[in-house]
């Protein structure tokens, strides 16, 4: 009669665990899942800003490139409060969809800059690299 009130306690500390389990798996989905919340409003903040060169674009794509930059790095950091000492919560799939997130926030940013003209994209952006030949003579005739 022992036995079963020991199996009934170890069944109710498993299903204890396994809930537990749960509740972190489903909070490290909520936090890979913010940074795409951070999209949508950064870029109508990127939109309202216009292409136009001046501060308050120029600290919202600042914004847009330097979050995104720092949620890469912290991925360690975001998922530490989600770790199960046994290891038994799976958190890759979770922060490769966090890293997806932060990757498609940093082309929205890189996309900003772009359409500033701030990124160097065309062959007039690196004219100063370019080695001009030097002439050694001239001929007024056209080729």
């Amino acid at each position: 009669d022992d036995s079963t009130g020991s199996n009934s306690i170890s069944a109710a500390e498993n299903k204890q665990a396994m809930a537990i389990r749960a509740r972190k798996q489903s909070k490290a989905m909520s936090i890979a899942i913010s940074p795409g919340k951070q999209i949508a409003m950064n870029g109508f903040m990127l939109w309202m800003s216009g292409k136009h060169l001046n501060i308050f674009s120029i600290s919202i794509t600042t914004m847009a490139i330097m979050n995104p930059v720092k949620g890469i790095l912290s991925v360690p950091n975001a998922f530490r409060s989600c770790e199960d000492p046994d290891g038994k919560v799976d958190l890759t799939s979770s922060k490769a969809l966090f890293l997806l997130m932060n990757l498609a926030w940093l082309g929205v940013g890189l996309y900003k800059m772009a359409t500033m003209k701030l990124l160097p994209l065309t062959s007039a952006d690196w004219e100063g690299s370019v080695v001009w030949k030097h002439v050694m003579e001239t001929s007024s005739i056209p080729p």
